[in-house]
């Protein structure tokens, strides 16, 4: 059998927190009709789908890149490393990968055929179930890491470059999971 891994990020835009990737692989009766993308579904619905996800999915994986090594080595190649970092998990599980969709346009560099499928997280369930898988997981460690640092209001817009997350880093300065290489 042919296993397509699917994976996406969550995480870019923001100037405050680690960007985090996902990768899946579903099994062949998946209920792909339940999937979307991410940013098109609420919280609710988006946690609900990350328990089915994980329940069901021949395997997935959670990859992380911190804001330390996104400012070193900036955001797009932190990305990637969040990729990579997710897929060989599930490769070092021992499924034999056939190839894998990345949504976006660049691809991370892993050992087998690598495809980027631009809007992929809206046509592809492999991605759109990594899409979810990737949201929710960030989510869940921004609202940890608002009672860590509960000035800058994670809890609300997650590290996004909102009104209240601008003012207060020119209030209290920098939070400790600033990304220094973004403009706040």
């Amino acid at each position: 059998m042919e296993l397509l891994c699917g994976i996406d990020e969550a995480g870019r835009g923001p100037i405050a927190g680690p960007v985090c990737a996902a990768a899946v692989v579903l099994s062949p009766n998946f209920p792909i009709d339940l999937l979307n993308d991410s940013k098109k579904l609420n919280e609710s619905q988006r946690l609900k789908l990350e328990q089915i996800i994980k329940d069901e999915a021949i395997a997935w994986a959670i990859g992380w890149a911190n804001r330390k090594e996104i400012d070193e080595v900036n955001i797009l190649q932190a990305t990637m490393h969040a990729m990579e970092r997710s897929y060989k998990r599930i490769a070092r599980s021992g499924l034999q990968i056939s190839s894998v969709v990345v949504d976006g346009n660049r691809s991370p560099s892993i050992d087998v055929p690598c495809f980027a499928v631009i809007k992929g997280d809206a046509t592809i369930p492999q991605i759109m179930a990594a899409s979810i898988l990737a949201k929710t997981a960030r989510d869940r460690l921004m609202m940890l890491l608002s009672k860590r640092y509960p000035l800058w209001g994670f809890e609300s817009h997650k590290g996004y470059p909102t009104k209240a997350h601008k003012a207060a880093c020119r209030l209290y300065g920098p939070s400790p999971i600033q990304r220094y290489s973004f403009t706040y």
